[in-house]
């Protein structure tokens, strides 16, 4: 990194994977300490933990140390104790293995069900959801609208970009929802989509 810059590394839900073995983290693979690999146990687990964490550069440690105990002069230590207790006992590895399974079944309904609808879907090997990108000049506002009308929540890609997008997509999550369910929601939004 010439700029002698650092790099973030967000990697909020890659315990989730579901095709082929997950790619390496940067971190892991940083000779020159330039990465800071940032994590959260929110999605794993449960949002209410709040809990997170950084694996940062050696010569980084006593600056972040510094600032997080101006930050917060009381950090979680009974949730970081009994965390640490259900990581060493097995039972997180346990529960990521049960919740891959589980979330992999949904993901495949998810796919399943979408075939007969008009939706280019962006399925990544890890994570939560998935992209449905919207036929030509199908308004996304517009589909968002008659989905809630048809009893299904949406949200537009467009929600998460800074810059207009030259395409219009919806946000499907797969993670909260039963195999039933899914291809209820799924029923509806073709549904909705025939009605705009």
């Amino acid at each position: 990194m010439g700029a002698n810059a650092y790099l973030v590394e967000d990697d909020y839900d890659s315990e989730y994977h579901y095709t082929k073995r997950p790619l390496p983290a940067l971190q892991g693979l940083d000779d020159h300490g330039r990465v800071i690999y940032v994590g959260t146990f929110s999605k794993v687990l449960y949002p209410a933990l709040r809990l997170g964490y950084l694996i940062l550069p050696t010569q980084l440690v006593d600056a972040f140390r510094t600032v997080r105990n101006l930050i917060d002069t009381h950090p979680p230590i009974l949730e970081q104790a009994v965390l640490t207790d259900f990581i060493v006992g097995g039972h997180f590895a346990r529960h990521l293995r049960r919740m891959r399974h589980l979330y992999a079944e949904r993901r495949a309904a998810l796919l399943e069900a979408t075939q007969k609808l008009p939706l280019e879907i962006i399925a990544p090997e890890a994570g939560l959801h998935c992209v449905g990108w919207l036929p030509a000049g199908m308004n996304d506002r517009a589909l968002v609208q008659a989905a809630a009308s048809h009893g299904v929540d949406l949200v537009p890609v467009a929600n998460f970009s800074m810059e207009p997008l030259e395409r219009k997509g919806i946000l499907l999550s797969f993670s909260e929802y039963t195999v039933e369910q899914i291809q209820d929601g799924v029923r509806r939004l073709g549904a909705a989509m025939r009605a705009v």
